[in-house]
């Protein structure tokens, strides 16, 4: 055979084997948009039936095509899609893992281009708006909740307010001047009066700097705590502490000897940071691994008997849930400092042996928090202390937090304590604060009750879900909320410790640092107080403008890196 004749031969061999290749792609892509087609229908036709089951939640038409693209959302995830995705991606197609924010567009993308590849004809693709109008509709709604910015990083910066702030008027316009987007103002605290105190400062600061500060203001919750504490006779033996006195924090990082400042960060002259005022310590015990504590069901707790060796006895701010604590019950203190678990219950007294605690052991105080994971308290958000902080919010406040929100009963409860103090004033927007798995579970329902009347947000409120949940499924839970806050089209909140070590001593650590990258993919973030809150807040919009520039939420953004490429 002559070279032309070879080069013939091989022509025709290769033309044969791309007609395979091709008729093999399109058997694969007719299979796979068989199976795409399905769940295409699956989710159709479960959409339908729960856009009908929410009919009468959705009041306010604008939100309608949002909790339209949830429901969607909803029910393409109850289907498990790891076998169709790597064989997506191998035609080029999308795996779908990040249709949070279009999910029937989509699908219907992905067929229409398997059904091209399988020669089942030309069917159109979806319009392009539909792809890009699920984020318009959330960077409006961040924008309108927590202020509108073009010289900072999308993701918002919500500060959480010193009490001392309501007498330190320079302080708030140095954080607005700092770039605060929002602030917030927590109900549990303060008074009325220093409310308004700070409210003022934030507004005109805001009007100087020439845009719109949003307060929003935390309602106080049914937060579980201990109510008094008491040691038994006796027992607190050689841990006794002294009475601690409510005074000022240091407001700038600690001093050595040399009057050097230890932590990296120079402090500005911020205001001094008053500690929270709080019951004193006196006579109360360090507790370790084995010791035993009561928890008592009346009002005031009698000190034990000190042959029943209870180091302490304690009641609870809800008596009424006293009866949860069962044998077998693990109970969690203050954040988790001291875990424990029932073994006894006689009577009105329950008795917990303490399971773990930091290093050295730790003291229980009165109002510390005390969380029950695993059992669902069946509690009202809005109790008497939140309806007083209701006659303030309504009229003063652009947004308001619905603590420890569990279910759609406590969003309808707060719309209506709302507007019956509205007066013809509008009403807030509601922050659904999610610290318990049972609004967890009802977080769908509770945003499409909300955002069916008011605009919504959500607040991934970290510390007591951390608790409830343990923390290595709290690190799977808070990406799971940012993806159904996407699919419902609503802004969402990355809260709690954030920056901690560098809003408190001045010094941040690599890990709290790796989170704040983390709540780039937020629409907003929240910094609490603490004496370096300047330095706080600017070293997270750092962050937060660093992170831009790679990541939009779930998706990576393929800008040129300098680093390894550049000659």
């Amino acid at each position: 055979m002559d070279g032309r004749s070879e080069t013939t031969t091989r022509m025709n061999e290769g033309l044969a084997g791309g007609r395979v290749g091709a008729e093999a792609d399109a058997f694969a892509a007719r299979d796979l948009a068989e199976q795409l087609g399905a769940v295409a229908v699956a989710v159709a036709r479960a959409e339908a039936a729960r856009i009908e089951a929410w009919d009468g939640l959705i009041l306010r038409h604008e939100f309608l095509p949002s909790a339209q693209n949830l429901a969607a959302w909803l029910a393409l995830r109850a289907i498990d899609l790891r076998p169709l995705q790597p064989r997506l991606s191998a035609l080029g197609l999308s795996s779908l893992g990040r249709c949070e924010g279009h999910v029937r567009a989509s699908l219907d993308a992905s067929l229409a281009a398997l059904e091209r590849v399988a020669g089942l004809g030309r069917p159109a693709f979806p319009d392009p708006r539909r792809f890009t109008e699920g984020q318009a509709r959330i960077t409006a709604r961040r924008d309108a909740l927590f202020g509108a910015r073009v010289d900072g990083p999308g993701t918002r910066v919500l500060v959480t307010l010193p009490g001392v702030a309501a007498e330190a008027e320079e302080f708030v316009a140095r954080l607005i001047d700092g770039g605060a987007d929002a602030v917030r103002v927590n109900c549990a605290h303060d008074t009325p009066d220093a409310w308004a105190a700070m409210i003022g400062h934030v507004r005109r600061a805001g009007a100087q700097a020439g845009r719109r500060v949003p307060v929003l203001m935390d309602l106080p919750g049914p937060k579980l705590r201990l109510a008094a504490v008491v040691p038994a006779p006796g027992g607190a033996g050689k841990d006794r502490d002294k009475a601690q006195k409510s005074g000022p924090e240091k407001s700038g990082p600690e001093k050595t000897g040399k009057g050097k400042s230890k932590g990296k960060h120079k402090a500005h002259a911020a205001p001094p940071l008053t500690a929270e005022a709080g019951a004193s310590t006196g006579g109360l015990p360090k507790l370790s691994p084995g010791d035993i504590i009561e928890i008592q069901a009346g009002a005031v707790p009698c000190a034990p008997r000190p042959a029943q060796g209870a180091r302490l006895a304690a009641t609870l701010s809800h008596p009424e849930l006293f009866g949860h604590l069962s044998p077998g019950v693990e109970v969690s203190f203050d954040d988790g400092k001291l875990t424990g678990r029932v073994t006894l219950c006689e009577g009105a007294a329950a008795r917990i042996e303490i399971l773990t605690t930091r290093t050295g052991g730790a003291r229980l105080k009165p109002g510390k928090g005390l969380n029950l994971p695993g059992v669902d308290l069946a509690i009202p958000a809005i109790g008497a202390q939140d309806l007083e902080c209701l006659d303030f919010v309504v009229g003063h406040a652009d947004m308001v937090g619905l603590s420890f929100a569990q279910t759609p009963a406590d969003v309808l409860a707060l719309i209506a304590a709302m507007e019956a103090r509205a007066d013809g004033r509008p009403l807030p927007a509601i922050v659904l604060k999610i610290e318990t798995p049972l609004g967890l579970k009802n977080l769908p329902e509770m945003i499409v009750t909300a955002g069916g009347r008011l605009p919504v947000a959500v607040m991934i409120a970290r510390g007591d879900l951390a608790v409830e949940l343990g923390l290595a499924r709290l690190s799977e839970i808070q990406e799971e909320i940012l993806w159904l806050c996407e699919a419902a089209q609503v802004p969402v909140v990355w809260a709690t410790q954030v920056l901690e070590g560098l809003l408190k001593d001045g010094q941040a650590s690599r890990a709290e640092t790796t989170d704040a990258a983390m709540s780039q993919r937020a629409d907003c973030v929240m910094l609490n107080k603490g004496p370096h809150l300047l330095e706080g807040l600017d070293f997270l919009r750092t962050i937060l403008m660093r992170m831009e520039r790679h990541q939009d939420k779930k998706s990576p953004r393929l800008g040129a890196l300098g680093l390894w490429t550049r000659g």
